[in-house]
């Protein structure tokens, strides 16, 4: 791939912003009640759907899991924009505020700011608490934030949206969702398109900027915070609000054939990119994203 004009598509991205913006505190009627028996996310991207223990589970039960995943989801998306920030941030104080990309980069940190009061206020009107980042992925959240700014730090943000933004786009098409779920994953999908554009063009660029070996290095990083996403996404803990253990709930997803092709389904358009843009060359890296369960067979 050739490195685009970067401050053109800041520019782009700018009168994008502009004409395009939502405001979910006005957009999404909060004070609705919920629609009676409507899951949360689709059934068939429920963690444990298909499994033994769904079997046992009753409609209700199932409906309370959809619930908790999708408030653990959101609680994710709060703290991975969270470290995303961190990186966005570092482009701000290195940079020259008066370019079109950096005065882009102030409007997605805005954007990712209201993204992450959306999903508070979705967990707040859940009524469940939010689930707090392993402790592991917090300790990586704090690496990401001393990365140098790069193809790593990009190719992160981008495994942070792009894993999203494909299941929010399936779900907030299908009108046997919950409303208000639908509507969140509207407004995320829209505005993270840009922020997807951006960061896939600001991979390209650094990464032509780098030497075999440090090119290397980011790609290893990238490969390696690819197998915490799955660890993420669902806490372990939802299982208990149905009366499963949490070991033995994480368990039957990880082997849940319904819920790794679920991964695959998320990173397709991811893999598909970063197959192009170089960021999978080397046998350990490919390696490591076969492990992490996000690279769908076909790419394998």
């Amino acid at each position: 791939m050739t490195a685009p004009d970067k401050e053109k598509v800041a520019r782009r991205l700018l009168t994008s912003s502009a004409d395009r913006y939502y405001d979910p505190e006005v957009d999404i009627d909060w004070d609705a009640p919920w629609a009676p028996g409507v899951p949360f996310i689709p059934d068939h991207r429920i963690t444990l759907y298909g499994t033994e223990l769904w079997q046992e589970m009753t409609p209700e039960q199932r409906l309370e899991l959809g619930k908790h995943e999708a408030v653990s989801m959101v609680s994710y998306g709060i703290y991975a924009e969270a470290a995303l920030m961190h990186i966005l941030l570092r482009l701000v104080t290195e940079g020259d505020p008066a370019t079109p990309r950096v005065r882009y980069t102030l409007t997605e940190i805005g954007d990712e700011c209201r993204h992450s009061t959306m999903f508070a206020r979705f967990i707040e009107k859940s009524g469940i608490r939010a689930y707090r980042q392993p402790r592991v992925a917090a300790r990586a959240m704090k690496f990401i934030s001393l990365l140098p700014v790069g193809p790593a730090s990009y190719g992160l943000a981008l495994l942070i949206e792009e894993i999203l933004d494909r299941g929010q786009r399936e779900s907030m098409n299908d009108e046997n969702v919950q409303p208000h779920m639908r509507m969140l994953n509207r407004i995320h999908v829209l505005e993270e398109a840009r922020h997807i554009s951006f960061a896939r063009t600001e991979l390209v660029r650094s990464a032509a900027e780098l030497n075999r070996f440090e090119l290397f290095v980011n790609r290893m990083v990238v490969a390696i915070a690819a197998n915490l996403v799955a660890i993420m996404l669902i806490h372990p803990r939802v299982y208990k609000a149905v009366g499963i253990r949490p070991r033995d709930g994480r368990r039957a997803a990880l082997k849940n054939p319904h819920y790794r092709q679920t991964l695959a389904f998320m990173a397709e358009k991811l893999i598909a990119f970063f197959e192009e843009s170089g960021m999978l060359k080397g046998r350990l890296v490919r390696a490591l994203w076969r492990r992490s369960q996000l690279m769908p067979r076909a790419a394998r």
